[in-house]
C-alpha cells in the first residue's frame, strides 16, 4: 500500500521496504547458503555494511545448523574469495540479532515466517531507533531471501 493510502486510513507505517533478492543454490553442496548470497547482492548493490550500517538482523532459523553454517559463510575470507571476488558479507553483531526470538523459539510458522519476520523487524527498527533492518531466510529445495527495511521516520 502507498504511503498516502496508508495515512488516509489512518495507519502509520513503520518501514519501508527498499530492496530484496531471491536467490537459488546448489541443492547439494550449499542448500541453505541463500540468505548469504542474497545478503552480499543486497549490501553491494545498496552500498551498506553489515558492521556500520545495518542495526537489526531478523534471520530466519530453520534450524541451528542453517543458521550458523550462513555466519559462518558471511565471516569467511575463503568463501569471500571463491564466491564474492573477495569481498566478506560481514560479521553479524549476535547482540542485534532475533533479540525477540527467532523461528526456533517462536515456533516454525510455516506460510507466516515472511510476515513475522518483517513485523518483527519493523517494529525493532521503531523500538530500537535503528535505520536498517537485514532479514534472510532459507526455503526448501536450495532457496533464499533477504531483504533491506528502513524505518519510517514521517
Amino acid at each position: 500500500m502507498s504511503e498516502k493510502r496508508a495515512l488516509e486510513l489512518g495507519f502509520k507505517p513503520l518501514a519501508y521496504l527498499r530492496d530484496w533478492s531471491f536467490k537459488a543454490c546448489d541443492p547439494f553442496e550449499e542448500l541453505l547458503l541463500g540468505p548469504t548470497y542474497c545478503s552480499q547482492e543486497l549490501l553491494s548493490r545498496n552500498n551498506l555494511s553489515m558492521e556500520s550500517d545495518i542495526g537489526v538482523f531478523e534471520i530466519h532459523e530453520a534450524f541451528a545448523g542453517q543458521v550458523l553454517s550462513n555466519l559462518t559463510a558471511m565471516r569467511s575470507q575463503k568463501f569471500a574469495d571463491e564466491k564474492f571476488g573477495g569481498k566478506k558479507v560481514g560479521e553479524i553483531d549476535l547482540s542485534k540479532m532475533n533479540t525477540k526470538g527467532g523461528s526456533l523459539a517462536v515456533g516454525h510458522p510455516f506460510g507466516a515466517t515472511g510476515s513475522r519476520l518483517v513485523t518483527t523487524a519493523s517494529r525493532r527498527l521503531q523500538d530500537e531507533n535503528e535505520r536498517f533492518a537485514l532479514i534472510a531466510a532459507c526455503a526448501d529445495g536450495g532457496l533464499g531471501h533477504a531483504c533491506i527495511l528502513e524505518r519510517y521516520d514521517n
